[in-house]
């Protein structure tokens, strides 16, 4: 069984799960959230390869991002989070060293606490990740030609990368730990504000599994953490839950832009074009409160292809996007809505060695690979349209099936080196998803 069906697997086992427990008058608890915290990893083989050369180590600390959707049903808790662990940055000679990791983690627990503004949990998590290792220049080229003629500015480790597509996700990490939860009311609003604190151990529970050239990076997924994070809650005595609700969904798109300008420039360069148009995997979070809409997209737009017989390139954005809108109707199970998001996206274009030495030669001749990058804000209109089918006799979720179509505005500054990739940014899509709904 590969670790995306075990999820799939421990999805199921658990939503059953509370069909079978649930008893009595059952209560319901959607939370849609963020959280940031903090980190300990010490990349021990990395760092002893820098101190045998009198350099200093790594520092030993990340921050976290991420954000969230739980659910509490009766004392049962389910929920899933989506995060990144940014490493604070070394300087050698003219080069930065850092990390980053994502992790997509399936969160159950229990709650020690009764229905109420304070909550209690003790909960694990399991989940799949990503690790990108980088020892890059402090800036990067301005000029895309010259760029392309002499990429190999540092190099670039990634495991599992998800610059070549969200499906690329993998390896076992786990998290135990207790959160802390209390709710405050929202003048004027049925909702309720939630405060939280996590705390608690993460870890790769198979040794060796996060290992690239030679060394194990396996700490940059673990560590003692404590997190703090703040959301949007419903509780249960102030709804019907037919006019309040929070989904989370699985989201798959389609986009009809192409990189023409930069195929251009790749073909002028005797690299080959990125062909096709990019397709994305993304998690939508959509709360409802009597016909208002609201909630969250994360979702990552990847091609990748063979650049010529030793390099590979991949062009990579990633896109968050907070919604608001309105359901005009419904009738049933059947409903149609109008959304506007405005966020945040990036553009990445990496131009990879596809052999590199394990370390410390690497380390020594260093220069392998080119990166590229640029971000700014994006607005984009959707018309929605859902569709919910009860799961259980009790109706404790429904299964959601929906689809969006709407337009992609870039703003300015999208850029590689001095080629405007406005254009890329910008364009309708087409997007699908499956979810569920308490």
């Amino acid at each position: 069984m590969t670790p995306r069906q075990s999820l799939l697997f421990l999805f199921l086992l658990f939503s059953f799960s509370f069909e079978s427990h649930a008893q009595g008058l059952i209560q319901k608890r959607p939370t849609l959230y963020f959280f940031s915290g903090v980190s300990g990893a010490n990349l021990t083989q990395f760092n002893k390869l820098l101190e045998d050369r009198g350099l200093s180590k790594t520092p030993n600390r990340y921050r976290s991002y991420g954000l969230g959707y739980q659910t509490r049903i009766n004392d049962f808790i389910l929920g899933f989070e989506v995060s990144q662990h940014q490493s604070k940055t070394s300087e050698l000679d003219d080069f930065e060293i850092r990390y980053r990791t994502s992790r997509a983690m399936f969160n159950v627990g229990y709650s020690m606490t009764e229905e109420g503004r304070f909550q209690l949990i003790h909960y694990m998590a399991l989940g799949l990740g990503y690790i990108n290792f980088q020892m890059l220049p402090e800036k990067q080229s301005e000029d895309l030609n010259l760029f392309l003629q002499d990429p190999r500015e540092g190099f670039i480790l990634r495991k599992n990368d998800i610059q070549k597509g969200t499906q690329n996700f993998g390896d076992f990490l786990t998290e135990i730990g207790f959160q802390m939860s209390y709710d405050f009311d929202i003048p004027g609003r049925k909702e309720g504000l939630q405060i939280r604190a996590r705390g608690g151990y993460s870890f790769s529970p198979f040794e060796g599994s996060w290992k690239m050239n030679g060394i194990a990076f396996d700490n940059a997924q673990a560590g003692a953490f404590f997190r703090v994070g703040a959301g949007i809650t419903l509780p249960e005595h102030n709804f019907f839950y037919k006019d309040a609700t929070i989904s989370l969904s699985l989201i798959r798109g389609i986009h009809f832009n192409k990189p023409d300008k930069l195929n251009e420039i790749l073909k002028e360069n005797n690299y080959q074009p990125l062909n096709g148009t990019p397709s994305n995997w993304g998690m939508r979070i959509l709360g409802e409160t009597e016909g208002l809409l609201y909630g969250l997209d994360v979702f990552n737009l990847a091609m990748v292809g063979s650049a010529n017989n030793f390099q590979n390139h991949t062009l990579n954005s990633l896109r968050i996007y907070a919604n608001g809108g309105l359901k005009f109707f419904q009738y049933n199970n059947f409903a149609l809505g109008m959304m506007g998001g405005l966020g945040y996206g990036n553009l990445r274009y990496t131009l990879a060695q596809n052999e590199k030495p394990d370390f410390p030669e690497l380390f020594e001749q260093r220069k392998f690979d080119g990166y590229l990058r640029s971000s700014g804000l994006m607005l984009k209109p959707e018309f929605l349209i859902e569709y919910g089918i009860p799961m259980t006799r009790r109706k404790i979720f429904d299964l959601v099936l929906m689809a969006s179509a709407g337009y992609e505005l870039g703003l300015p500054n999208y850029k590689l080196g001095d080629l405007g990739m406005k254009g890329f940014m910008t364009g309708s899509f087409l997007t699908f998803g499956v979810g569920v709904r308490p």
